[in-house]
């Protein structure tokens, strides 16, 4: 009895010894853990860098999920997503050069009174009034604005694209906007209504925010045509009422949001004049979602047309046009309407208008308590905060 229960632990004993045999030298190394893109080594089993499943969760379910409700929600169903929309500021026109740049070469922020919102939107556009550049002589006109390299950079902080298509950016000739197109580009501030060329000028700028392609073109049809882009010379684009829609449509079909930003309209018309009136309905009836014009400096009305939005002009925002104008005029060149819309794929959300006035160096303020077409207060007569 004794040498049956002694046989049985050696049996159990040469058995093990056979199984670890047979891992022993002629088993693979499974070698060091694989590496994810990182290099750093991943632990086998965690499925390609994941935290571990936790006890009593299904693969792929996710933590504190009921089983069988993974990502695609009970069942398997698809998750609603909420609808993807971009946040656009626009302002009006930005000239850095007389009394601004002065300010500005003393270390002074231009743009530092109302930079909560400029900050806060997904994209913040305005039009450039003056050519950034070194070179060339000035144009015989009224007023020649050319602004010092150096504001790029303060310009950078706040706006994220600009419109080079107004009438100064042509004010000391094409070497030098062709000049401030690569200032520009070295600084990474994105330009659109301009190029090397008629072709470039007429290509919308296309940047992407929250999943959404915005495709933003700009215009001007104030002095001087000789500032128009030539097949093979630089310069803006010019509105031609053909070429617009042309440019439009093509710009639908590489966007999902089309913005015109057009340079128009009479100096200090309170009113927009009817070319301006068709300029936008021609954008809006071939695709574009939203017109935003900038030139008369001072405001002008705002208009819903076909359930898009119309800003005749913004006003100045950035300027020391109160020099240049007499005691009637002083407060409506200083005023200014920056205009927030919220835009998705199916048209506007929402939009708002804040009111900023110009302190005695150029640089805007917000001007709390005043209506604008859509404000915190009570809008004008006539006028929505939606369309």
């Amino acid at each position: 009895m004794v040498k049956r229960f002694l046989f049985i632990p050696l049996l159990i004993l040469l058995l093990a010894g056979c199984i670890a045999l047979s891992a022993g030298p002629d088993a693979p190394d499974p070698g060091p853990a694989p590496a994810d893109e990182t290099g750093l080594e991943v632990p086998q089993g965690s499925g390609g860098g994941g935290a571990p499943e936790q006890p009593g969760e299904e693969p792929g379910q996710l933590p504190g999920a009921e089983p069988g409700t993974g990502p695609g929600g009970a069942n398997g169903g698809a998750v609603e997503q909420e609808p993807r929309e971009v946040t656009i500021t626009f302002v009006g026109d930005i000239m850095l050069t007389r009394l601004p740049g002065e300010h500005l070469a003393r270390g002074e922020d231009p743009f530092a009174g109302v930079a909560d919102v400029l900050t806060a939107a997904d994209l913040t556009i305005g039009n450039l009034e003056c050519v950034v550049s070194t070179v060339g002589e000035p144009v015989p006109k009224w007023w020649n604005f050319r602004c010092d390299p150096q504001v790029v950079p303060v310009l950078a902080r706040y706006i994220d694209a600009v419109s080079v298509a107004n009438n100064h950016s042509g004010d000391f000739g094409k070497e030098a906007f062709a000049e401030q197109l690569q200032i520009l580009k070295e600084h990474g501030v994105p330009y659109f209504g301009g190029g090397m060329n008629f072709a470039e000028a007429h290509q919308p700028l296309i940047l992407e925010r929250n999943g959404l392609k915005i495709a933003i073109l700009g215009y001007n049809n104030v002095e001087l045509r000789s500032y128009e882009a030539g097949p093979d010379t630089p310069g803006l684009a010019w509105i031609e009422l053909d070429q617009l829609a042309a440019d439009v449509r093509a710009a639908r079909e590489q966007a999902d949001i089309v913005v015109v930003y057009p340079h128009w309209g009479y100096d200090y018309a309170f009113w927009h004049a009817e070319d301006q009136a068709e300029i936008a309905r021609v954008a809006i009836d071939n695709g574009a979602d939203l017109v935003v014009g900038t030139h008369p400096h001072v405001t002008q009305p705002v208009e819903i047309y076909n359930d898009r939005l119309i800003a005749y002009s913004l006003g100045n925002f950035v300027f020391d046009d109160f020099v240049d104008v007499g005691p009637e005029l002083d407060e409506p060149s200083r005023t200014s309407w920056v205009l927030t819309v919220t835009i998705g794929e199916d048209g506007i959300k929402r939009w708002e208008t804040r009111v900023a006035r110009t302190d005695d160096r150029g640089f805007p303020q917000w001007l709390e308590g005043v209506a604008s077409p859509c404000s915190d207060g009570v809008p004008e007569d006539g006028y929505l905060c939606a369309p």
